[in-house]
């Protein structure tokens, strides 16, 4: 049997950057859900908003906040497949020399605390059932490892760096077991997997940080059910968070290419 996909070799970021330098852009952030959008908008009230086949993008101005200026945020939109396109329209689009992704994910209780900030260093696709051959080597084929040698240490706030698990559903008590035994889990999204393997194969550097809203147990999950309203609320508090020190992340970019 073959395998379901094959790598192509895409031109470099610089390349790209040449051929559509009138559409640049050093930085664009994508926002993946909804709730957590929300949150962004609420943060910048006065950023004039703009429409993609994917949501809504503006321009961080002055106005807004000095050290971010020029920066895109973008509503990518949630789950696997409106994280790929998204990632590959705004890599198209502006050609950005980071590709950031900001948000939320579910932690695994006792494996990590809510509040926590996480630095990928590597993401994996774990919702790919596969019954025709080699699981394992499927989920390979979709597993990143991000190249984060160039952030400085100390970092611009606490992280902790580890594998990010991704698949189009929400941590089900009943997996836990294997995503711990088989990944490494500590927690999971819907689209950090997506994001980092359509930015590596367009050579385009990628941090992504996502901040832990809740927390999953065996037994069931505290912002499951009746309780999506704790979720927006750890949300609007994370994203406010993560947008207030985007600015010390992004300028690690410049240092490194002086």
């Amino acid at each position: 049997m073959t395998a379901r996909g094959t790598d192509v070799k895409c031109s470099t970021s610089q390349e790209r950057r040449s051929a559509n330098a009138t559409q640049n852009a050093n930085t664009v952030v994508i926002v993946s859900a909804d709730g957590e959008w929300n949150a962004v908008r609420a943060f910048f009230p006065a950023c004039e908003l703009q429409e993609s086949p994917f949501g809504e993008y503006f321009y961080v101005c002055a106005d807004d906040s000095s050290s971010l200026e020029g920066i895109v945020l973008f509503h990518g939109g949630w789950g696997k497949i409106a994280a790929a396109a998204s990632a590959q329209y705004v890599i198209d689009k502006w050609v950005p020399r980071l590709l950031v992704n900001l948000g939320t994910c579910g932690g695994i209780k006792n494996r990590i605390e809510k509040g926590t900030i996480i630095l990928a260093e590597k993401t994996l696709v774990h919702d790919i059932i596969e019954l025709m051959g080699d699981q394992q080597a499927h989920i390979k084929h979709y597993t990143t490892d991000i190249e984060i040698s160039w952030l400085n240490v100390p970092y611009p706030c606490p992280v902790m760096r580890t594998v990010l698990v991704s698949a189009d559903h929400d941590i089900l008590p009943g997996e836990i077991r294997g995503l711990v035994e088989n990944h490494g889990a500590v927690a999971a999204d819907w689209e950090s997997g997506a994001i980092a393997w359509v930015a590596k194969r367009n050579n385009t550097r990628c941090l992504i940080l996502r901040g832990v809203t809740d927390l999953v147990s065996e037994q069931g999950g505290e912002a499951y059910g009746d309780n999506t309203h704790m979720w927006q609320e750890s949300t609007n508090e994370m994203m406010a968070k993560l947008l207030s020190g985007l600015s010390a992340w992004i300028v690690q970019v410049a240092a490194t290419e002086q």
